[in-house]
């Protein structure tokens, strides 16, 4: 399996996905710049985390504008998998390739911490290598987290099981203790905790490599 890894300018957490993908999991990654006006050869697509373009307009408004995201976008229509983390998540809102927002933690400040989450299904190619409700642990490191939405789309999200990730620690205040979404086809995942910084024990967790897994034994599958 080949995994792209998007670099926008102000990613800092492209190596980290790299890094999860080729020695953690063993499969060969390749970086993708934001400028690229294809995606090459690749299975699947990460979009990592980071401040793309400083986070100066609003996190990911600026870096859905990128080449590369129309690229990503056709990827995504034609089934292939993408997964946004953090500001990857944001991107993938700030592109309507998810519903809902991220807004401002609850509390106004920057959290960086490692907390439990739960797995909301199993039924998706990011988490196929999980139980449902099975309890994971992984950091995050953001301050414009929150997930939001109407109450309609929080309705649709979880009628359809496409609540990927909840929060047993809700420390930023995310609707619903949301922490990642599938998209209506399920082949797009946005979630704010980082799997890639917990893919081995020397990290705390190893929690994350169930991402990991599950994308390559949905592409073996495929």
């Amino acid at each position: 399996m080949k995994f792209g890894v998007i670099v926008f300018p102000g990613s800092n957490c492209d190596h980290d996905a790299f890094y999860a993908a080729s020695q953690n999991l063993g499969q060969q990654a390749e970086y993708i710049w934001h400028d690229s006006a294809t995606l090459g050869d690749v299975d699947a697509v990460i979009l990592p985390g980071g401040f793309s373009y400083g986070d100066y307009l609003r996190c990911g408004a600026i870096a859905k504008f990128s080449p590369v995201m129309n690229a990503v976008r056709g990827f995504a229509r034609e089934g292939g998998l993408v997964l946004g983390v953090c500001n990857g998540f944001q991107i993938l809102v700030e592109a309507g390739l998810l519903p809902g927002a991220l807004i401002r933690n609850r509390g106004l400040k920057f959290i960086c911490r490692e907390l439990r989450l739960r797995v909301g299904t199993s039924r998706s190619p990011f988490t196929s290598a999980a139980v449902k409700g099975q309890a994971l642990r992984m950091p995050i490191a953001h301050g414009e987290g929150r997930y939001f939405a109407d109450e309609r789309t929080l309705d649709e999200l979880e009628a359809e099981d496409r609540v990927a990730f909840r929060y047993i620690d809700n420390a930023n205040g995310s609707l619903r203790d949301i922490a990642g979404i599938l998209s209506r086809e399920r082949n797009v995942m946005g979630m704010m905790p980082h799997p890639e910084r917990a893919t081995e024990p020397l990290m705390g967790s190893s929690d994350g490599l169930v991402v990991f897994r599950s994308m390559l034994e949905a592409a073996v599958r495929a």
